[in-house]
């Protein structure tokens, strides 16, 4: 299943096994912590994690709207838009200074932390190159300890990112 609410989860879980939910989940989308893990936990559920990079954001390629292409898809989501780009900026440069606290770049330490989560969370970044795959791959070798964690949650809070994750219309798409 895909963007599905707890209590969609349970009903269709009535119905069929269900074997993985995929949603987005990441630092920047943080929704899943408000009771979906729980209930994919509970019901046995795999969690597939989509943008577990913010749709590239936490990558820190992206310093300004112009880095986007005229036809990117971003550049329709408020979380990219005015005063939360900059606002989302910021947070990416705090997680950035704790990345190179450990020797590791904000990508990795986003998936790494994702992983931290529990065995039952599968982050699956996209990539259209060699070296970014390369790169999160090299997230398996962080080791987070609970002091690590907690400083991530520090800097990057539930409820930090600015901005809906897509157009409000969409959102009422989404986790029904």
């Amino acid at each position: 299943m895909s963007e599905a609410g707890p209590d969609t989860l349970r009903r269709a879980a009535k119905i069929h096994p269900i074997a993985a939910l995929q949603t987005e989940y990441s630092l920047w989308s943080r929704d899943p912590e408000d009771g979906l893990l729980d209930v994919t936990r509970e019901l046995g559920i795999a969690f597939v994690a989509y943008s577990p990079l913010g749709r590239g954001f936490l990558a820190g390629q992206i310093r300004k709207f112009e880095d986007l292409k005229q036809d990117d898809y971003r550049r329709q989501s408020p979380r990219f838009q005015g005063e939360n780009f900059q606002r989302n900026l910021e947070l990416v440069a705090r997680v950035e200074e704790l990345a190179t606290e450990k020797n590791s770049t904000a990508s990795q330490l986003a998936l790494a932390r994702l992983i931290a989560q529990g065995d039952d969370i599968i982050p699956i970044p996209g990539t259209k190159r060699r070296k970014y795959l390369e790169e999160n791959a090299g997230a398996l070798n962080i080791s987070l300890s609970a002091t690590d964690l907690r400083r991530i949650e520090e800097v990057a809070p539930h409820g930090a990112v600015a901005g809906l994750r897509y157009p409000e219309a969409m959102m009422k798409l989404v986790n029904g």
